[in-house]
């Protein structure tokens, strides 16, 4: 028994000098609870980031930036630099923007008028244009 002791003497100073070397520089974990709306706002961001990412991939943007005088890695830089909240912002403006609507609503409007005046004319007697129109 005695000679067990002798051999295990330093071997337990070595393994309990190990033990203090190993938990001695690092700090325990501290644990809390994550609510679920930083992690989808979170998440949110990164797809927004990417969105807008995704139109500056595109030339004619790349082009419309240059000739802005906006260099694109520079644009690059600054949305990578913006809050979570900011990118959505963006991201949620550009879907607003219309993307070349108005010709189909402007053409409908003018030919709402014209059919209004010629039909104002037609009741009032001045035009016989609509045989729908009583006299």
């Amino acid at each position: 028994m005695k000679t067990i002791r002798q051999t295990l003497k330093p071997v337990s100073f070595v393994v309990a000098l190990f033990m203090l070397l190993i938990s001695g520089p690092f700090q325990s974990a501290l644990a809390a609870m994550i609510e679920t709306e930083t992690v989808l706002e979170a998440s949110q961001g990164q797809e927004a980031r990417s969105r807008i990412k995704q139109l500056l991939v595109r030339e004619d943007v790349r082009q419309a930036l240059i000739k802005q005088g906006i260099d694109p890695r520079e644009a690059d830089a600054r949305i990578n630099g913006l809050s979570d909240a900011e990118a959505v912002a963006i991201a949620d403006k550009l879907d607003q923007l219309p993307a070349g609507s108005g010709a189909l609503e402007l053409v409908l409007i003018v030919a709402l008028i014209v059919f209004l005046t010629l039909l104002a004319t037609d009741i009032m007697g001045y035009t016989d244009i609509f045989p729908f129109v009583k006299k």
